[in-house]
Parts: structure tokens; sequence; C-alpha cells
């Protein structure tokens, strides 16, 4: 597939991400050196999951190799194709695995689509009854008879998500009437019990007539009814990354158990049949997957992601359960920098000057340099060379009609601009390099 054409929002999103330290959340097909490889795999993924399947993946590499970026991509390949896409980040505190009600919650909160940002449940929901009331005007319902019509096609499509999860359907009939009632509030707090929200008002529920919170067998019921609504309300999947997973190896023993014996179940039911319409992605680090802390300590989870690395990486097979990154080379460093100062250049009026003065060359020196101060560590380094690339080289080009970063900048990298894995290959507080 080739690239889109950059608008000027698209590029201003990027440039402003990376001079931030971080991973855009659009216009990452710009960026997207190296993944063509997994491309037609993808494609042919999503498009499955679009006809009625479901798929589950996994993505390993090391800090720096790009899991996030990959992920977002992912996403963006999914929003042309009409999905939804949440983005949930694995912790133990915020979000652990082993309370899928609280992953639920979080899936909720991060719901996008192509036109809303997050939380778009609500859009999602509105946009699912309109399509119920055109399926109803389009029978010849009358106007008299579209709220009894609307709920009968209610019932028939949640038919199978209510013999799991009747609640679901009894949340989604009491948020109508309260929109049809014109009471926003208890229409918002009915709405927030189904997006898994603990602590909603009890008057709101008796409304709706559910009870209690969600707990973690509910959540499957759940994701299944709201990967119904969003098939009826035109959506042709929904991608779920779960991201950094690898933080399960830092938790207690026991939470850990749970938590892998929970990502076994979730991967059981997506093969199931279960969840059609899912596309559902993890990423982890290659500890967390052939570490006796990680997936090896359940073996039934080893062995449905077991996936052979040891031949050459580049005879890696994009269509199993598991694929690796390879993360950055110095070349390919130094090949995004330039991506990076082209695309930079192309939205400033001072195009031909950048490009001049920060030349291949420079961005190689650059490249080399950050790496140095990073202990030589290639895949550590992305992260912050953009950074540094946009924030203190390209800016100022761009500003100051005589800045030459040869003659005027030296690279200093501060203990406090790292990450902690960064600052752990870092052997000084401050190291300052020549370019």
């Amino acid at each position: 597939m080739q690239p889109l054409p950059v608008s000027a929002a698209r590029r201003r999103a990027v440039i402003d991400a990376l001079r931030r330290g971080a991973v855009p959340e659009s216009g990452l097909d710009v960026l997207a050196t190296g993944l063509d490889r997994f491309e037609d795999a993808v494609h042919a993924e999503l498009d499955a999951v679009a006809s009625g399947g479901a798929v589950f993946k996994a993505v390993r590499g090391e800090y720096g190799s790009g899991k996030t970026f990959f992920s977002r991509w992912l996403g963006e390949q999914a929003k042309r194709r009409n999905f939804a896409v949440a983005e949930v980040q694995i912790s133990e505190t915020e979000t652990p695995l082993h309370k899928l009600e609280t992953v639920y919650r979080r899936l909720t909160e991060r719901l996008t689509t192509s036109s809303f940002p997050p939380s778009a449940l609500r859009p999602v929901v509105d946009a699912w009854f309109y399509a119920l009331e055109e399926d109803a005007v389009a029978d010849g319902v009358s106007d008299d008879d579209l709220a009894d019509a609307v709920d009968k096609l209610m019932t028939a499509r949640l038919a199978e998500v209510s013999r799991h999860a009747p609640s679901f359907a009894a949340a989604l009939r009491g948020y109508r009437n309260a929109v049809l009632g014109g009471d926003e509030a208890t229409a918002a707090a009915v709405l927030a019990w189904l997006g898994g929200q603990p602590n909603v008002a009890a008057s709101a529920r008796r409304a709706a007539g559910v009870r209690g919170d969600l707990d973690h067998f509910g959540a499957f019921g759940f994701l299944q009814g709201l990967l119904t609504v969003l098939r009826d309300s035109g959506h042709r999947g929904l991608l779920v990354v779960l991201d950094e997973v690898e933080t399960l190896q830092r938790v207690r023993s026991d939470a850990r158990d749970k938590a892998l014996n929970a990502l076994r179940q979730l991967i059981d039911e997506v093969y199931s049949g279960r969840f059609p319409g899912l596309y559902l992605l993890i990423t982890g680090t290659p500890a967390f997957f052939d570490g006796q802390q990680g997936v090896q300590r359940l073996a039934p989870l080893a062995q449905r992601l077991a996936t052979d690395f040891t031949t050459d990486p580049r005879f890696d097979n994009p269509r199993a359960v598991q694929i690796r990154l390879p993360g950055f080379t110095l070349e390919s460093l130094t090949s995004l920098g330039i991506t990076i100062r082209d695309l930079y250049a192309a939205g400033t009026d001072n195009s031909a000057r950048i490009i001049e003065v920060a030349d291949d060359a420079y961005i190689a020196d650059l490249a080399i340099a950050v790496t140095g101060s990073l202990g030589g560590k290639v895949g550590v380094a992305p992260r912050l060379f953009l950074k540094k690339l946009v924030g203190d080289v390209l800016d100022r080009i761009d500003q100051f009609a005589d800045f030459d970063p040869r003659q005027h900048y030296r690279l200093t990298v501060g203990s406090t601009e790292l990450t902690d894995t960064e600052r752990n290959l870092v052997s000084a507080d401050d190291i300052d390099l020549e370019l």
C-alpha cells in the first residue's frame, strides 16, 4: 500500500509528537520504515476479521524496536478499513491483566474510530440505535410503533450476547429509555456502567434494571456485546492492543499466574469463535515470551504462542501467531532521520536550507552520537535521536538563519530526559559529544 499524501495537519502531528519524545498517534505510514514485510499478512488478517473471523497476534521486540510504533501503525491500517481501535497499557496498578473487567473498562475509555477520538463509546452506541431505527423504518414501521420495533430488533440482535451477559442488553435498553425521556444524567450514568465503570449511582442502575458492577467473567460477555454493536453500527471490526504485557514479570507471583491464565483464556475465546470481528494484539519483550517469569511459566500459554525464531530473521513468517521486530541498525536509524528531516522540511519555507545544513552526513553523525551516549545500544536510541533531531536541530535551523549545528550545537544527554531503560545504559549524568 502506498503512503497517503501527507497533509499539513498530519505532518504537524507527527513532528510535534517526535519533538516531545513520543510515538505519534497518527500519520505513522510516513515513518513505516521496515514494516513492508508485514503488510501483506496484516492486511489479510484484517480482511479475515472484517469477514467475521477473529485473529490473535503477539509482537515481540526489545525496548526501542518499535512495538508501540507497530501497534499504532496497525491501528491506522485498521481504521482505513473502518475498524474501531483501542490501545490499552497493561500495568500492575492501573490495568492488571488478571482483572479483565478493568481491561474492558480501559478498552471503552480508549475506544476510537476514524471519526471519533476516545472515548467513542457513546457515538458508537448512538449510531447503533440510529441503524436500528433505519432498519425499522425500512420495514414500514410507523412513528408510533418505532420505539417498540427498535426494542424488538435490539433483542434479536443481542440474542446470543444475552445468553452470556443479559445485563448488557438491559443497560442498552435503559440508556435508550433515558435518552428518549430527556434524562441526560441517567443516560450518561447507564452508559458509564455499560463501559465497565464502577460506582455508578444506584438510581441509574435501578432505572436500567441492572445490579452491581462488571466482574472478570462478565467482561467476556460485554466485549461480545460491544463487537455486536460495532458491527451493526457499520464498523467492520475492533482492534484491541494490549501493550507492555511484559510488566507482568514484575508483579507478585500469584497475580502473575492469574494474569497469564487470563491471557490464555482470552486467546482460547478468540480461537473458539466467540468474538467475531476482533483482532487482539499483544506486545512484549523477548524475555517475557521466553523467560520463566513470563509466558513459559504457564505451559498451555507457551504452547499457544510457540513460534520458531531459530532461523535467519529474513525468513521469519509474518503469518505466525508471534512475530518479532528486528530493531534498528545505525543505517536504518539514519534512514529514518533523513525521512523525518524531509518531512519537516516539506512543511516550512526554509526547505532548501534545512536539507542543505542538516544533510545526510550530519544525520548519520547525529545518529552515531546519540547511540554512543546510550552505551552503543542502537535499539534504545530512536526515541531520543528523533527528539534531538527535531527539537534541537531542525527547529533551530528553521528559526535561525545563521544556525549551523556543526558549529553551534553540542549534543548533551541529561539523565532527566531519559526513560528508566535509557538511563540504565548511560554511564554518567551528562555526556557531551562533539559533532
